[in-house]
């Protein structure tokens, strides 16, 4: 790891046909957000036609986490790719039914719903 950068979110990412299904864990935060955006963006590097994050395993999750994965969405738009996001806490979901951003993400209960929507 070099300096300035924080340990990785990302746990794992699995493949199912061209859609990448990335598991995310520990809290989305300003001190991750940078190294979560670049892990993120390998990702999408790799040109999937869907990118599941599982959030299941985030206690945690602040506003420059959501301005994160707000910057992935349209990054994911741009090369015709959708973003869904899956598994989240209730704590985590509430953040998004307060800032009504439930309303511009895909979000499911779990993974499997999510590469089947």
């Amino acid at each position: 790891m070099s300096e300035g950068q924080s340990e990785s979110l990302v746990r794992n990412v699995n493949w199912v046909d061209k859609a990448a299904v990335v598991e995310v864990v520990g809290e989305i935060n300003l001190s991750h957000t940078n190294q979560l955006q670049d892990d993120l963006g390998a990702v999408l590097a790799d040109s999937p036609t869907r990118v599941v994050l599982d959030l299941a395993g985030v206690s945690f999750m602040d506003s420059s986490g959501i301005a994160s994965l707000v910057k992935m969405l349209s990054r994911a738009r741009a090369i015709g790719a959708s973003l869904h996001l899956a598994g989240m806490s209730d704590r985590v979901h509430s953040l998004f039914e307060i800032t009504r951003l439930d309303n511009v993400f895909s979000i499911h209960a779990t993974c499997e719903e999510a590469l089947n929507a």
